[in-house]
């Protein structure tokens, strides 16, 4: 498997006044291989989804250097993109899925799927029948036309993975995703995004505090100090 993307000595520190610099990350490497599902553990407040955050475009490091298919990204303590080119490249090239799946409640789940790719080429119908297709990959055949609020919380969930696939990302990153299911549930959706990575060749960066579903993933790593470093999971 071909590398994806690569992030190298990424570091980010926040101002606190009359006190010292916070420093989250520390020198922090990452890479990822096509088709690859990584976990990253650690405890609340180490950093995770601040590197998450970085990864997605959606913050910049104080420094280090990401690259993204073999093209430099940031470096020299800036992105090589304007905000508009960097909105284009999230919403073309990454999927986001988050703890709070952040549906639109006056849609329903085939809408709320197809919406991104429906605004950004104008056609409706092509964007619905890919939208049905992932939904209905994902089990969710019987519930197209039902509102967030007629979904189980896995149910919205899945429906959130759809979105965050709908447009065919190279990369998934999802912060907490299984936080506000039960054990049962969270089971179910980390086999989920295993077997999505191989199918749809995406990679994808699970965040998490919990450790349970770690040794489902390609690898491993626990943030720590800033830092990232292969896990060392109990049996």
């Amino acid at each position: 498997m071909s590398t994806l993307f690569e992030a190298r000595g990424i570091t980010k520190s926040y101002a606190l006044p009359g006190r010292e610099p916070l420093h989250i990350l520390r020198e922090t490497d990452i890479e990822a291989r096509e088709g690859e599902m990584i976990t990253i553990i650690g405890a609340s407040g180490s950093g995770k989804t601040t590197l998450l955050n970085m990864l997605g475009t959606l913050d910049s490091p104080d420094g280090g250097t990401i690259r993204f298919e073999g093209e430099e990204i940031f470096g020299g303590g800036r992105y090589h993109m304007t905000k508009k080119e960097l909105a284009r490249f999230r919403n073309r090239r990454i999927g986001f899925v988050f703890q709070f799946h952040h549906l639109l409640s006056d849609f329903t789940a085939l809408e709320n799927v197809a919406m991104a790719e429906f605004i950004a080429t104008n056609r409706l119908q092509p964007a619905k029948e890919r939208a049905g297709e992932l939904l209905e990959g994902l089990g969710l055949s019987e519930r197209l036309n039902h509102l967030p609020s007629e979904l189980s919380g896995g149910e919205q969930q899945r429906v959130a993975i759809a979105r965050a696939l709908m447009n065919r990302p190279k990369l998934v990153l999802a912060d907490e995703p299984s936080g506000n299911l039960d054990s049962e549930n969270s089971l179910r959706l980390y086999e989920l995004m295993a077997g999505l990575s191989k199918e749809h060749r995406t990679s994808f960066i699970i965040v998490t505090h919990n450790e349970t579903y770690a040794g489902m993933s390609d690898r491993c790593l626990r943030m720590q100090g800033g830092r990232l470093n292969p896990c060392l999971l109990q049996d």
